[in-house]
């Protein structure tokens, strides 16, 4: 015997417009807080090959992640909000030029 699981019709996806997608990630990319992420993401993945390299095998995106926060977050938030107060531009932005 087969019972739905649901009784109520399937709800269509809600996709935006392609206009409205295209203008909301520009702003995304555009955003302090997007470029943040992507800077602490880039010294994580860093960090992720360091560490694989020297424990001869792969140590996987959390594993990675978990050790650089213990270990480098704060001192490499510092050393950005230092670089970004004096004006100069943060590694991932020097090398788009």
């Amino acid at each position: 015997m087969y019972f739905p699981l649901s009784l109520s019709p399937p709800v269509p996806a809600m996709t935006p417009s392609p206009t409205e997608t295209t203008g909301s990630r520009d702003f995304v990319k555009q955003s302090s807080l997007y470029q943040e992420f992507l800077a602490e993401r880039e010294e994580i993945l860093k960090h992720k090959w360091i560490e694989s390299e020297r424990l001869g095998y792969d140590i996987g995106f959390e594993r990675a992640l978990l050790d650089w926060i213990r270990k480098h977050r704060d001192s490499w938030r510092a050393a950005r909000r230092a670089q970004l107060a004096t004006g100069a531009p943060a590694p991932a932005e020097a090398k788009k030029s």
